[in-house]
């Protein structure tokens, strides 16, 4: 009788993958870069090990919001002191810190327990289309759609 493969953490091979977001939607960067994080796309993918690669995503200060969520979309932070909540609008966002924007998208793809918080250090945004990562020859990947 068969059973199901499970990969075993030193069987796993990551590669370094390098996305262009120019003129890209934010939500199916996200959701594709989430995928690829987490091992989704590898036929020895195993939910409760970290199988994914790493990604390296550039040029995230010309990411496409659809609609009106540049005026309308908001990101929240809080200080911890009564009153303390800030919020800042997408526009706003996209033009101070355009790389937070992508992280937060992303990271709200990933799992939320101890094996999400270690796939979140696999992702690397700027936002112009210089990276520190030459030395580990990204592999270009051209998104779906």
């Amino acid at each position: 009788m068969r059973t199901t493969y499970m990969a075993k953490p030193n069987e796993v091979e990551r590669k370094w993958l390098l996305i262009d977001a120019e003129g890209k939607t934010l939500g199916r960067l996200a959701s594709e870069a989430a995928a690829l994080i987490r091992g989704k796309h590898k036929p020895q993918f195993t939910p409760h090990l970290d199988t994914g690669d790493f990604v390296v995503i550039i040029n995230a200060d010309k990411i496409v919001l659809t609609g009106n969520k540049m005026a309308d979309k908001k990101y929240y932070r809080h200080s911890g002191y009564s009153g303390g909540l800030k919020v800042t609008p997408a526009g706003e966002m996209l033009q101070k810190k355009p790389e937070r924007m992508v992280e937060l998208a992303v990271h709200g793809m990933l799992p939320k327990n101890r094996l999400g918080n270690k796939m979140k250090l696999k992702l690397k945004v700027y936002a112009g289309a210089e990276h520190p990562h030459q030395a580990q020859n990204p592999e270009v990947y051209e998104l779906r759609g």
